[in-house]
């Protein structure tokens, strides 16, 4: 079996298609691609017609060639439209979410027909489950399986990924990464949040069998995770373990990139001004996890901010993100930073659309499976990205 460097050969009518355009992170991410596909054949996909086609219009005020964009019916719970959709094209970005309750189908669609999958999932649990799942049938037809492709998580994947490249080789590493930015939250967001946080015990089980089942990285030590409370000089503020996917996704890249040294260690931290805003973070957090546990109290909060809604265009415009890496290994410390604008919507929007587009058109190393978007596009991406508005910038470089 040989590793293969591009999409399927042959056969496929499309290059990309965005399934779940119709709601709102999926409406950004269609906006994007109107103006930015280039010569790539896409299609939108949707379980309803209308608002596919309404979504169709508004693409075509603003890029007339979107008018003839081709539209399929596709329903998340019809496995025999979803095989379909996945024969059809090279890609499928999907938006579609909570992703585990309503992602799995399209990932095994994908699997069996060795199309490449990229999502926006900041979920645990599902991620781990595709792999114990879909990973072996992935493996054998080729298909790259590729999760997390928005601000969860490719700022941190990317940005550890860019601040390993100036650092020495073959020499143990230390990064951490700082995590700051504005933006506000959309119902499919806060659902997912919410579905985290009741599903914790599940999202554990899960990946302790993930680990029993992957294999330990042959020679090589990596160790990733949030990191640790407390006033931090190196990111002028007060931090907080950030204990989201990020370090996961970031550990699984170093895991698979030789790059990475020989003992690689990663954390993750939330910067927040003042020692009142942390404390009041942390018991938000708490709060938010308590109620989860309830599902009256659960189920009313969703209800307070339904799916597809989302920020305004105005609240969007003041959104920003920042992300600052110091790294050291090799007696060489470096700091760089990965900053954008608005972060869960706009510039996710961007990140998945030209994830998609990446995967489906560009020249990439030989991976297959469940792989990171570090992994999968590494350096492709990150010019992809750069070009298209996304700083990544070193911001001091020198002796330890």
């Amino acid at each position: 079996m040989t590793d293969r460097t591009g999409p399927p050969p042959g056969g496929r009518d499309y290059d990309v298609v965005l399934l779940g355009g119709t709601g709102f992170t999926g409406g950004l991410t269609a906006e994007y691609l109107a103006g930015h596909a280039g010569a790539a054949r896409w299609a939108l996909a949707g379980r309803n017609p209308a608002k596919l086609a309404e979504l169709r219009d508004r693409l075509a005020r603003r890029n007339p060639a979107c008018a003839g964009l081709p539209l399929l019916p596709v329903d998340v719970g019809d496995p025999a439209a979803l095989r379909g959709l996945a024969e059809s094209t090279r890609v499928v970005a999907t938006t579609v979410g909570p992703y585990l309750h309503l992602g799995e189908p399209l990932v095994a669609a994908c699997a069996a027909a060795g199309t490449d999958y990229v999502d926006l999932t900041g979920e645990p649990e599902f991620v781990d489950q595709m792999f114990l799942r879909h990973q072996a049938t992935a493996l054998a037809t080729g298909a790259r399986i590729v999760h997390s492709c928005g601000f969860d998580s490719i700022p941190h994947d990317l940005g550890t990924y860019f601040t390993v490249a100036q650092l020495p080789e073959g020499v143990p590493l230390r990064i951490d990464g700082y995590v700051r930015g504005n933006g506000a939250p959309s119902g499919g967001t806060f659902h997912s949040l919410l579905t985290i946080a009741a599903r914790l015990p599940q999202s554990v089980a899960a990946a302790r069998s993930r680990a029993h089942r992957e294999s330990d990285v042959t020679g090589r030590a990596v160790h990733a995770g949030a990191g640790r409370p407390g006033r931090d000089r190196a990111a002028g503020g007060w931090v907080l373990p950030m204990p989201t996917i990020d370090p996961r996704v970031v550990g699984r890249s170093a895991a698979a990139l030789p790059r990475y040294g020989p003992d690689f260690r990663y954390r993750h931290h939330a910067v927040l001004p003042s020692l009142p805003l942390a404390a009041a973070v942390v018991g938000g957090a708490a709060a938010l996890l308590a109620v989860a546990q309830l599902p009256p109290a659960r189920n009313w909060l969703m209800g307070r901010m339904p799916l597809g809604t989302g920020p305004s265009e105005q609240r969007r415009a003041r959104s920003w993100f920042a992300v600052r890496f110091v790294g050291e290994g090799g007696g060489r410390r470096v700091v760089t930073e990965v900053s954008g604008g608005d972060p869960g919507y706009g510039e996710t929007a961007k990140m998945l659309a030209e994830s998609a587009l990446c995967l489906a058109m560009d020249d990439l190393p030989p991976t297959r499976g469940q792989v990171t978007p570090a992994a999968a596009m590494g350096e492709a991406l990150l010019k992809r990205l750069d070009a298209a508005g996304l700083s990544f910038t070193v911001l001091h470089e020198g002796p330890r």
